[in-house]
């Protein structure tokens, strides 16, 4: 028994058939204008330039132990200035804390050295002391070692702090006794100087030691 197809099922049938012979026709595959068109061409990664891509060259293993190398060298002549440098800043130490204790202990040579003619005065004037019987020539010969051992001390930048009858200074006199006086002028005054006083250039070295009149 055949079974006969109802007309709808029929007219069904066509419509399927013509709608795949219109999708086969507009999707031809040879048809360039078909969704099977590329987006892009891939022509063009093949025609890039070369130089347009990293231009960072690979580092090669003998470029690697080339450079570790040098950094090697390097290193090893920065150790070996510094060794070198350390070296010679302890010479230096060394060299001027000697230098710094015999100036400290020889810093007196020089004005020893200039005060030995005067030594070698008074050791003559002692000598005629016991053979000469002349007191005036002794007396002459004691005054010109003093004018001359004065004159070293001044050259040498001493010089006396003036107290005599002047008034009293407490940064330049120390006072050990006040005694009364009659005149009026000397009140307040240094009367009498029992040690004197120096500067060394501008330095008080030693204070004058003095009795005050009141």
């Amino acid at each position: 028994m055949v079974k006969k197809k109802r007309p709808d099922e029929e007219g069904a049938g066509e419509n399927k058939r013509i709608e795949a012979s219109d999708y086969k026709e507009n999707n031809d595959p040879q048809d360039d204008s078909g969704m099977f068109e590329y987006e892009n061409d891939p022509t063009e990664d093949e025609n890039m330039n070369p130089e347009d891509s990293s231009s960072a060259e690979p580092a090669t293993p003998d470029k690697v132990v080339t450079r570790e190398r040098e950094l090697e060298e390097k290193l090893a002549e920065m150790q070996d200035r510094y060794i070198r440098l350390s070296a010679e800043f302890d010479n230096y130490r060394k060299r001027t804390l000697r230098e710094k204790i015999e100036l400290s202990k020889y810093a007196s040579e020089d004005v020893l050295i200039k005060l030995l003619p005067v030594m070698d005065d008074f050791e003559r004037a002692v000598n005629n002391m016991e053979l000469s019987t002349d007191c005036t020539a002794l007396k002459n010969g004691i005054d010109l070692i003093y004018v001359k051992f004065n004159d070293f001390l001044k050259q040498n930048g001493l010089k006396e702090i003036d107290s005599l009858n002047c008034p009293f200074n407490v940064d330049l006199h120390d006072a050990v006794a006040k005694i009364p006086v009659e005149e009026e002028e000397k009140k307040g005054k240094i009367i009498d100087v029992i040690q004197k006083g120096y500067y060394l250039q501008d330095k008080i070295i030693r204070h004058a030691k003095v009795v005050i009149g009141e």
